[in-house]
């Protein structure tokens, strides 16, 4: 399938604020978005494929406005890649199943895996029936 093709696809399934951060790797206003300040018990899967991304479990209040986890729900789940935009070096974090853009990876977590995984509400959907079995 072509990019254009394929933003297709996604334009006709997505809104215009989820295109722009999942197909586009836009970011949503810090404290704006759905997900930033639930704590409610889910999983969190991709908007665009629904791939189980992120537990509640691993979900933090990292200050930050956006949602932030310490891990993600399964190894190979997410793809990381450089991502030198804005004058800054920082990981990019994307959907490895569909590519989809889900925010960046930090180094300063608090907890014991020292990383912060600052995900855009838009291109996550909490899944409260899934509880935290992570899909299985």
């Amino acid at each position: 399938m072509s990019k254009e093709q394929d933003d297709n696809y996604w334009r006709d399934r997505l809104t215009p604020e989820e295109f722009h951060v999942c197909r586009e790797a836009g970011t949503e206003r810090p404290f704006s978005g759905e997900y930033w300040d639930v704590f409610e018990d889910g999983s969190y899967r991709c908007r665009c494929c629904g791939e189980v991304l992120f537990q509640s479990d691993s979900k933090f209040d990292a200050g930050c406005g956006w949602p932030s986890f310490d891990t993600v729900a399964r190894e190979g789940a997410v793809e990381e890649r450089p991502d030198d935009s804005l004058g800054m070096r920082r990981t990019e974090i994307l959907c490895a199943n569909c590519g989809s853009h889900l925010g960046h990876v930090f180094p300063d977590g608090p907890t014991e895996t020292g990383l912060r995984y600052c995900v855009n509400s838009l291109s996550v959907k909490l899944d409260p029936e899934e509880g935290d079995r992570g899909g299985q």
